[in-house]
């Protein structure tokens, strides 16, 4: 569920209660599938039943597809999956220890977990002798480290291993996946001397095989990025936006939003560097510089605004920014017309209204004059009811009693 969770896909409350279902869902695939029988686990390691084989190889290009789809169409990113990191020795030791473990018990740890559930009275020793192992594992941890942390390679693909690209791999695992459930059944058959009627009696495999072909050869020709993604706006659209300048916000709205917290319904965005940020910033603004406008961890924050007010220097970090979360499907962004440069000039460097001015003018003039005298005294200025009066303070003299030069 990772993936699906800071993309805003799913909400991040009922991870726990989609893990319980998934996980149930799992335990009843893996039960229906056989895997709760030690027998039909071991078959695979000596020749009369494939069906572990079979299911792996099933789960793993289901999964891999999807993910590759997915990823393509914009409903996951594969930058937020965690890939496990590859220590060789761990990889080796561990593998055989699995491994004779699995020919021995006939599970392997999840599947001990299905059949012991169901009441297998094998696997519940089996799980028991595993807690035994993490505990004996944890207690003694010390005299394991250098085995257990012992040449890292890093968090590495196979396909990058291999040297082959991620497309090409997907293709050639689908193959192999396909040609496996050949081979294993022609030695199921040899093993078990499965009857010509029994053979007969198999349902047909044509269709889902030229459905798993068909996504092969489609995961093989798709461009490494689509042009854009489902929720994303065209590029029309969005030119047409900067065009008509109805994606800016004049600083008289951005200045009366300030001055007014009542009436507020913007969020200032600064996405200027954060050296920039500290030196000055205009009040409430929050910082995201602008290579980052754009990462998961800031997608739920910009959704929940109403409006969103962008603004650097000038326009163009804003501008860059802004077309990069419309691009992103972000429609609640806009760009404050002329950066703090405009700003600066028009609320503090303002010429004085004049008599030439119309209406509109010179209520745009008092206006800017409110707001220069509220930044710079931090509160508006209130003109005076009546015109002031001087105060006159009589202080009496008192003479000396008496004496003097």
């Amino acid at each position: 569920m990772g993936p699906l969770i800071p993309l805003g896909f799913v909400n991040p409350e009922l991870n726990l209660f989609f893990a319980f279902v998934i996980g149930l869902g799992f335990g009843y695939v893996l039960e229906q599938a056989g895997f709760s029988s030690s027998r039909k686990l071991a078959g695979v390691f000596y020749g009369y039943d494939f069906v572990v084989l079979r299911v792996f190889f099933t789960a793993a290009i289901t999964a891999m597809s999807g993910i590759l789809l997915f990823n393509y169409i914009g409903w996951l990113d594969l930058k937020l999956l965690y890939v496990n990191p590859f220590y060789l020795w761990s990889a080796i030791i561990g593998g055989v220890i699995m491994g004779v473990g699995f020919i021995l018990g006939g599970f392997c740890p999840g599947t001990s977990l299905v059949a012991a559930v169901i009441g297998r009275i094998d696997a519940i020793f089996f799980v028991i002798g595993s807690m035994i192992g993490i505990f004996f594992f944890g207690q003694f941890y010390s005299l394991f480290e250098s085995i257990y942390t012992g040449n890292f390679l890093g968090n590495v693909y196979v396909y990058d291993s291999l040297g082959m690209g991620r497309e090409w791999f997907a293709f050639m695992l689908i193959a192999v996946a396909l040609m496996a459930f050949v081979v294993t059944q022609i030695i199921e058959d040899k093993v078990n001397d499965t009857t010509e009627a029994a053979k007969k009696q198999r349902p047909s495999y044509l269709f889902p095989t030229s459905i798993i072909l068909f996504i092969g050869v489609l995961l093989l020709v798709l461009p490494q990025e689509p042009r854009s993604k489902w929720h994303e706006k065209g590029p029309k659209e969005m030119l047409h936006q900067m065009a008509t300048g109805k994606h800016l916000v004049p600083i008289d709205k951005v200045a009366y939003s300030l001055i007014k917290p009542d009436a507020q319904d913007l969020v200032l965005i600064d996405v200027r560097s954060l050296e920039d940020y500290n030196h000055f910033s205009l009040p409430g603004a929050i910082n995201i510089p602008k290579q980052e406008v754009i990462l998961p961890r800031y997608s739920d924050y910009i959704k929940s605004a109403d409006r969103i007010v962008l603004y650097s220097h000038a326009d163009t970090d804003a501008s860059e920014a802004w077309m990069l979360l419309y691009r992103a499907g972000h429609t609640n962004i806009f760009v404050m017309e002329g950066g703090l440069n405009h700003f600066f000039a028009e609320i503090f460097d303002a010429p004085p209204a004049t008599e030439n001015h119309d209406q509109m003018q010179l209520f745009q003039t008092r206006f800017r004059e409110e707001a220069k005298q509220y930044f710079r005294e931090g509160k508006a200025a209130v003109k005076p009811d009546q015109t002031p009066v001087p105060v006159i303070k009589q202080v009496e003299i008192e003479m000396p009693a008496g004496g003097g030069c």
